[in-house]
């Protein structure tokens, strides 16, 4: 086993497919990020239908979200811990879409490794993938960049958080570490835009901006655990065992 394909075992979002995919049901990255594409279109259209949005700005920080936090979820956990760059320009990744929300499975041309550290990281995963994607959602539906963006760092967030989440763990006083250094000088502002902290033993992240699924049909008024609508000790609280709150 690869040690890409090892990250697999802390959570599903982690799951690689070595081998460039075949079918039409596989989206390849450089053409998500195409102005006007299809591509793009109906990676919206499927969200916009999971969930009934009642804007187009909400169907598109909605998607974002889902989708920042699968894409690049591997290659962000692999230079955590090892501190490699797989190859994941757009160009080398492709998505399948969920049915509904968000992306069910992430291939990966081959497994290779880019030289430089976490300036590469930068730009294979913000530079020249999402923040581009977050521009193009801005320019079509006129959602707040710094929004978008906010979708974009929780994304990012949960590709370290996701990895203390069950049976098979990494140090969450670690990875904290590493989303530390990761977001530190990340470009698009993402240290503005939330905050990675431990609760009742995992990362949790803890948004600055809203992704206004709460005011989607299938939302019905429910925030997210993130969410910056709810004061930052009550969202803590709920984290460490208190009041529920629903995390999308």
């Amino acid at each position: 086993m690869t040690a890409v394909s090892a990250l697999a075992k802390y959570a599903p979002r982690y799951r690689l497919q070595i081998g460039e995919p075949t079918g039409s049901v596989w989206l390849r990255v450089d053409r998500i990020l195409e102005p006007g594409g299809p591509e793009l279109t109906e990676l919206l259209k499927r969200d916009d239908e999971a969930s009934c949005h009642r804007t187009a700005h909400a169907n598109a920080l909605s998607m974002l979200s889902f989708y920042a936090g699968r894409a690049p979820a591997t290659a962000l956990l692999l230079w955590a811990l090892e501190g490699r760059v797989l190859d994941v320009r757009p160009e080398n990744l492709w998505v399948r879409p969920h049915e509904g929300h968000g992306i069910a499975e992430v291939a990966v041309r081959s497994v290779d490794f880019l030289p430089g550290g976490l300036e590469t990281l930068y730009d294979v995963v913000l530079r020249q993938h999402l923040l581009p994607l977050a521009e193009e959602l801005h320019r079509r539906t006129r959602a707040g960049l710094r929004q978008v963006n906010g979708g974009v760092a929780a994304g990012c967030a949960m590709g370290f958080c996701a990895a203390t989440r069950d049976e098979i763990t990494v140090d969450p006083a670690y990875l904290l570490e590493r989303w530390q250094a990761f977001v530190a000088k990340a470009p698009g502002g993402l240290a503005r835009l939330g905050d990675v902290e431990i609760a009742a033993g995992k990362l949790v992240y803890l948004r600055n901006t809203c992704c206004l699924y709460y005011t989607s049909e299938v939302g019905n008024g429910t925030l997210c655990g993130s969410c910056c609508l709810t004061p930052r000790d009550e969202r803590l609280t709920a984290y460490e065992g208190g009041r529920p709150i629903v995390t999308v």
